[in-house]
């Protein structure tokens, strides 16, 4: 493995003497994904395998080229989950891909961001410079938190060789409920549940559809399921549906597919969106999927009065993509951060251009 990460240091190393750009790719699940962005393809899929697995630790070291769901499959034989229930958008999805997108399921408002879980990183950055940030215990992270810094920079300031994941056990049980409600009386229930000491694990509100996941011991679950009343979705279904939710194969996702999918990060208790668009909102009300023909500044400005932003996730060709990008603009002050950690990280401009922000 040690001649694999020489071989792709030198050729980023030459890259960056000639500066040619350099298109990151792993499993290629999340091409949609970011901004269009060009150069030379630069595969990570030969570095693969886990290199340390503690489940007594709760923690798992694997390469960046690791398909996830080898990952999960020796988790799950452990009795042990990444809590941050990663989307794989496709079965050749890989750990880097899944920390560079920065992307997080349904269980995410309730057990943690891609970036909560990451304990540390091996990358090469733009020069071809071996670096490693973090370790494999939460006490190594200190100083400035590189290793996080990698959850959703979209393999722009450096390509991840490998990763050490915080893990947590499966849940002892776990049922899903459905119920019906408006979509003010939705987020209006999930905000009241999220502020009380009840074992969700998601949520999704679609047409008005409630779906409730409660994981946990056993006793707290069936206290829980008492509670809040509904019907209980068959094992299967369920496990269908949140998968569905998890990986976009929801039919909710497969419908007016001409339209673009705005994904919309906001307060949860915002109120509902009033542009014409069908919606699933998941997170307690955090995360707002839009199916809409609105224009990109009538979808900013709302996202922005509910105190998030927008990004939009799918369109039906990113050349027709909003002139200042795929992600919501930044501000002067966060741009000029991100400026000078991209002339840190990468000062010949060669990774992945562009992809995140026009200009980095």
């Amino acid at each position: 493995m040690d001649a694999i990460v020489q071989q792709l240091a030198e050729t980023i190393s030459a890259a960056a003497a000639n500066k040619t750009p350099l298109r990151i790719v792993g499993g290629g699940t999340k091409d949609f994904y970011g901004n269009l962005t060009a150069g030379e393809t630069f595969s990570t899929n030969v570095y693969r395998g886990i290199v340390e697995y503690e489940p007594t630790e709760l923690v798992i070291t694997a390469r960046a080229g690791t398909p996830l769901t080898e990952i999960e499959t020796a988790m799950r034989e452990k009795g042990q989950m990444l809590a941050f229930e990663p989307p794989h958008f496709g079965a050749g999805t890989t750990l880097g891909g899944c920390i560079a997108a920065g992307l997080s399921g349904p269980r995410r408002a309730y057990a943690g961001a891609v970036r909560d879980l990451v304990l540390g990183v091996r990358m090469l950055d733009g020069k071809g410079t071996d670096l490693r940030f973090g370790g494999q215990v939460m006490k190594n992270v200190a100083g400035y938190d590189v290793s996080r810094l990698m959850a959703g920079s979209m393999g722009t300031l450096g390509v991840i060789l490998e990763v050490s994941l915080k893990t947590l056990p499966l849940p002892a049980t776990e049922i899903t409920l459905h119920q019906q409600h408006s979509e003010a009386d939705a987020i209006r229930l999930m905000n009241e549940w999220a502020g009380q000491p009840l074992p969700i694990s998601a949520t999704a509100w679609s047409g008005g559809n409630l779906g409730i996941r409660l994981s946990g011991a056993a006793s707290a679950v069936a206290a829980a399921q008492k509670k809040l009343g509904g019907e209980v979705v068959d094992p299967a279904q369920a496990e269908k549906f949140w998968q569905g939710i998890r990986d976009h194969t929801d039919s909710y996702f497969a419908r007016n597919s001409e339209l673009a999918l705005w994904r919309l990060s906001v307060k949860s208790s915002a109120p509902a969106i009033t542009l014409p668009a069908t919606q699933l909102i998941e997170w307690s009300g955090a995360l707002r999927w839009l199916r809409t023909d609105a224009s990109a500044g009538e979808v900013r400005n709302i996202a922005a009065q509910a105190g998030g932003h927008a990004t939009l996730f799918r369109s039906g060709s990113r050349t027709d993509c909003v002139a200042d990008g795929v992600f919501h603009p930044l501000s002067p002050a966060l741009a000029a951060i991100h400026r000078k950690l991209k002339q840190t990280f990468d000062p010949a401009g060669i990774l992945n251009p562009g992809r995140l922000y026009h200009g980095l």
